[in-house]
C-alpha cells in the first residue's frame, strides 16, 4: 500500500510538472503576441485615446488656464448655439440623404457590372477614376461645372431655363451629393462586386432550378448574403460623409452659404478662435450620434443577417 501511494505521488507530480510546462509555453506565445501588439497598443493609446480623454476634460471646464469643473454647462451652450444647430442639422440632412444613396447606387452599379454588359472594363475604370484625381483638381472640376457661368448653367439655358447661383443658393445641396456620389460610388462599387463574387454559385443555381426570378434570387440570398458588406459599406460612407468638408471648404471657404455649412466649418472657426471648451463639447455630441446611428447600423444587419451566419 504505501509503495502503491508513492507511485501514485509521483504520477501526480509528474502530471502538475507537465502542466506547469505546457502553461509556461502558453505564456510564453502569449507574451510574444503582446509583444508584437505591443507598437500598435501604443500608438492608438497616444495618438487615439490620450487626445480623446484630453477633448473630454476639456469638455467639462471653464477654460484651459483657470481648470474650474462647469458640469455640462459646455454642451447646454453648444447645444444652444444658432450655428451649432444650423451646421449639425446641415450635416445631418446631407449625410441622410447622400449615404443612402451612395449604398443604393454602388450596390446597383455592381449589379450590372456582374451581367454581361459591352465595355465593362471601360465603365470600371470610369467609376474608378476618381480615386486617382486629387481633391484640388476635384474642387475646380466642380467650380467649371457649377459657377454661374458654368456649364450646367449654360447647358440649362439650351432648354430655356434661367441660370442658378449653385454654390450661393438652396441648391448647393444638391453640388454637394454630386460630388460625394461621383467621388465615392467607385470604392463602394469593386466592394460590392467582390461580396457578389463570394456568394455560393451552387445556391443560386438550386435558386434558378426552383424557378426564382432574377428579382427573388437578388433580394432574398444576394442582398443577405452581402448584409455585411452593406453595413460596412453605410458605415465608411458616413464616415467619408463628414469628410465632405475639404472640398466645400475649397469652394466656398469658411463660412459658406447656409445650406453647405457644415459642423465641420462650426468645428474649424471655433478652433480659429482657440474656444477649447466649445469645440470639445461638440466634438463630444459628434461622437455620440455618430456611435447611435453606428449601433443601430450593426442592430439592423444583425437582425437581417443573422440566419445567413447561422
Amino acid at each position: 500500500m504505501k509503495l502503491g501511494s508513492i507511485f501514485k505521488k509521483q504520477n501526480i507530480v509528474k502530471r502538475d510538472v507537465f502542466k506547469k510546462k505546457k502553461l509556461t509555453a502558453n505564456d510564453r506565445k502569449s507574451l510574444i503576441s503582446w509583444l508584437f501588439l505591443m507598437p500598435s497598443l501604443l500608438g492608438v493609446l497616444l495618438f487615439f485615446v490620450a487626445p480623446f480623454c484630453v477633448v473630454i476634460y476639456y469638455s467639462f471646464i471653464n477654460n484651459p488656464i483657470q481648470k474650474v469643473f462647469v458640469g455640462f454647462s459646455n454642451y447646454a451652450n453648444v447645444w444652444n448655439n444658432e450655428a451649432f444647430g444650423a451646421a449639425a442639422m446641415n450635416t445631418l440632412k446631407f449625410s441622410f440623404t447622400a449615404v443612402p444613396l451612395a449604398v443604393v447606387f454602388s450596390l446597383f452599379l455592381a449589379a450590372v457590372m456582374e451581367s454581361r454588359i459591352p465595355f465593362k472594363s471601360y465603365f470600371r475604370s470610369f467609376f474608378l477614376s476618381p480615386l486617382m484625381v486629387p481633391t484640388a483638381s476635384i474642387v475646380l472640376i466642380w467650380q467649371v461645372m457649377f459657377n454661374y457661368n458654368g456649364i450646367v448653367n449654360k447647358f440649362l439655358m439650351v432648354f430655356g431655363n434661367n441660370k442658378i447661383d449653385w454654390l450661393k443658393s438652396d441648391q448647393a445641396h444638391i453640388v454637394i451629393v454630386l460630388l460625394f456620389l461621383w467621388k465615392n460610388l467607385g470604392y463602394n462599387m469593386i466592394l460590392f462586386m467582390s461580396a457578389l463574387a463570394s456568394i455560393p454559385k451552387d445556391l443560386l443555381e438550386v435558386a434558378a432550378l426552383e424557378n426564382a426570378n432574377k428579382l427573388q434570387i437578388f433580394w432574398y440570398i444576394k442582398i443577405r448574403y452581402m448584409s455585411s458588406t452593406i453595413l460596412f459599406v453605410a458605415i465608411m460612407s458616413l464616415i467619408n460623409s463628414f469628410k465632405v468638408f475639404r472640398e466645400v471648404y475649397l469652394m466656398t471657404g469658411d463660412y459658406p452659404y447656409r445650406s453647405m455649412y457644415m459642423l465641420q466649418h462650426f468645428m474649424n472657426n471655433t478652433f480659429a478662435s482657440l474656444d477649447y471648451q466649445k469645440l470639445s463639447s461638440a466634438a463630444i455630441i459628434m461622437f455620440v450620434v455618430v456611435s447611435i446611428l453606428v449601433y443601430f447600423m450593426y442592430k439592423l444587419e444583425d437582425r437581417y443577417g443573422k440566419d445567413i451566419e447561422g
